[in-house]
C-alpha cells in the first residue's frame, strides 16, 4: 500500500493521511506492507522491485467531481508501453506505473483509491474540510479491500 501526494499542499496529502491513519489502525501484519511515496513515483517503483502480488495507491485526484467524492480505480496501463513516455519525476501514479511495467514489476493487481481535491495550490495548507471530512471513507475502502485480498490470499493458500 502506497501513500502518493504532498502533505505540505492542502488535498494532495490526502493519501499520505490515509496512509498514516491505515497503518495505525492495521498494524503490523503478514502480507502487507505500507510506503510512504511522497511525490517522489520512482521511489516506489524502486519498492516495487522487491516483487509484490498486488498494489493499492492511496493518492488525491480531480476527476471534476464534487470535493471529497472518493474513487475506487482500476487503471490500466498499456503492456509494454514505450519508454519515451516516461516522466522520471514521476509525480502522477500513472507515470510510475508505466515505469513500473517498463521494468517488469508492475503487480498484476493495481487500485488507486482516490479522493476529488479541492484544494491544493497554497503550501503549507492543511486538508480542506471537506476533504478531511471524506477522509474516514478512503480508508474504510482501503481497509475493505485490503482485507478482501489478505482473505483471498488465505484462501489460495490452504488451497495449494
Amino acid at each position: 500500500m502506497a501513500g502518493v501526494g504532498n502533505v505540505l499542499r492542502g488535498d494532495d496529502g490526502v493519501g499520505i493521511r490515509a496512509l498514516e491513519l491505515l497503518q495505525s489502525r492495521m498494524g503490523v501484519r503478514d502480507n502487507l506492507r505500507f510506503y510512504e511515496s511522497g511525490i517522489a513515483g520512482v521511489g516506489l517503483v524502486q519498492q516495487l522491485l522487491d516483487g509484490y502480488d498486488a498494489l493499492i495507491i492511496l493518492d488525491a485526484v480531480d476527476r471534476n467531481a464534487a470535493p471529497g467524492t472518493v474513487f475506487v480505480i482500476e487503471p490500466t496501463v498499456e503492456r509494454g508501453a514505450g519508454a519515451a513516455t516516461i516522466d522520471l519525476h514521476l509525480a502522477d501514479p500513472g507515470a510510475a506505473l508505466r515505469m513500473a511495467d517498463a521494468l517488469g514489476v508492475r503487480p498484476e493487481r493495481v487500485w488507486i483509491i482516490g479522493c476529488q481535491i479541492e484544494e491544493c495550490d497554497e503550501l503549507g495548507a492543511e486538508l480542506s474540510p471537506t476533504v478531511a471530512k471524506a477522509l474516514p471513507e478512503v480508508v474504510r475502502r482501503t481497509h475493505a479491500l485490503v482485507d478482501t485480498l489478505l482473505s483471498h490470499t488465505r484462501q489460495n493458500d490452504v488451497q495449494h
